[in-house]
């Protein structure tokens, strides 16, 4: 339980962080600055292997370079939680899945009933409200402290888990491109390389990167998302240790990564999607099918298909409220998953091949991200309050050696 509460301490710290890289960037973004700030993201960056040739501007290679860095971490995550953490068994994982589920649903049919008749191309975000940003949503839950129970941020952290394995099935299924029979034949050779160094028990962590690297290049040429390939890396990485008392190699990798993914990669991912211009912008703007489709599904859409899913599945006896978890603090966290930043501005990315809709969409995620930030944090605060802290009762040597005289040691 002390590495889950570092966990959590570290996804909340680097929720703050980004807020603060997202305010930058709106800052730059609506200021004399903006020619600078849209030529940095611009910048062409080019790596040159003899044939191989990977040309992209700076943007792109944090949106396909960094992130799939991010998605290696989440599928360390998910492999752990599923094999031995809180998603290990039945009982544990019902109350998240249900909630997940219903929070991946209901944002997405609300965006398509707002976009029918809109556009056709308008179509292609529906699953833009359908994520949650866990390091942001923890970020508010830190600032409530102690009021929060444990078990209340295990049940919003198991959530994120179950939608980011969404978002990855999403994001594999339905934003390719034409597909490379070729690239994808190359990739799947590099995931029979990681099948049999998982299988000879290597515990040696370069052989798995190199792959991981060679995976990542084919993928990206393939036509599929190139940071499905850190998903695929990470199914691989050994999770049992070489021996009894031995350092898991899946459990060090993910201990380190996390200060680099929290408090580098996704801020810099932040400032470098979260900066919208509002030049030209009304509160209309916000009535259009794309940006109103995205805020109404992640503050309407997320608490409702959380609550409603969860309250049926405890209603049919499939699972019950954390302990001593109150239903308006319920609520509270559930509006917290309409926070979806980070994940939706990423499959935001993917959803639209042009940059027609780019401002739309920052604009409903922002909207709805911070109303829902806003007013969970408000329920939270006004239905919570904080544990007495009770003294703890003095042991029998301590009082012995009190009645003595002398000080307990």
């Amino acid at each position: 339980m002390t590495m889950l509460r570092e966990f959590l301490k570290m996804e909340a710290a680097g929720g703050i962080l980004l807020v603060i890289a997202a305010l930058l960037a709106l800052v730059l973004a609506n200021s004399p600055l903006a020619g600078l700030y849209n030529g940095f993201l611009d910048t062409p960056v080019q790596i040159q292997v003899g044939a191989l040739v990977l040309a992209k501007p700076l943007l792109l290679w944090i949106n396909d370079g960094l992130m799939a860095i991010f998605f290696f971490l989440i599928g360390l995550e998910i492999k752990r939680e599923v094999l031995e953490g809180e998603l290990s068994s039945r009982e544990r994982a019902a109350l998240p899945a249900v909630g997940a589920v219903g929070g991946m649903v209901v944002p997405a049919a609300i965006y398509v009933v707002i976009n029918l008749g809109a556009e056709a191309d308008t179509m292609n975000g529906w699953a833009i409200p359908a994520a949650t940003d866990i390091a942001f949503a923890l970020g508010v839950l830190s600032l409530l402290g102690p009021r929060i129970p444990l078990s209340l941020k295990v049940f919003l952290l198991g959530l994120a888990i179950i939608d980011d394995l969404g978002a990855i099935i999403i994001i594999a299924i339905f934003y390719t491109a034409d597909l490379s029979v070729l690239s994808l034949l190359l990739a799947l050779v590099g995931l029979v390389g990681l099948f049999l160094l998982n299988r000879l028990k290597v515990f040696i962590l370069t052989p798995y990167i190199l792959i991981g690297i060679f995976i990542w290049v084919c993928v990206l040429k393939s036509g599929v998302h190139a940071t499905l390939a850190g998903v695929a890396l990470a199914m691989f990485i050994p999770l049992k240790p070489k021996e009894p008392g031995a350092v898991s190699l899946l459990k060090d990798l993910e201990h380190r990564l996390h200060h680099w993914v929290a408090f580098g990669i996704m801020p810099l991912f932040a400032f470098a999607n979260a900066g919208v211009s509002f030049a030209g912008m009304t509160p209309a703007s916000l009535l259009e099918p794309v940006p109103l489709g995205i805020l109404l599904g992640l503050f309407v859409g997320k608490q409702l298909g959380v609550v409603g899913c969860v309250y049926g599945a405890i209603r049919l006896g499939w699972c019950q409220l954390p302990a001593g978890v109150s239903w308006p603090a319920f609520y509270g966290v559930s509006m917290l998953t309409g926070i979806g930043f980070t994940m939706s501005l990423f499959i935001g990315t993917l959803a639209f091949e042009t940059t027609e809709h780019s401002a739309g969409i920052r604009l409903g995620v922002l909207g709805g991200s911070l109303l829902s930030g806003v007013l969970g944090y408000l329920l939270l605060r006004f239905s919570t309050s904080v544990p007495e802290q009770v003294p703890e009762e003095p042991d029998a040597t301590d009082l012995s050696q009190q009645s003595a005289g002398k000080p307990a040691e």
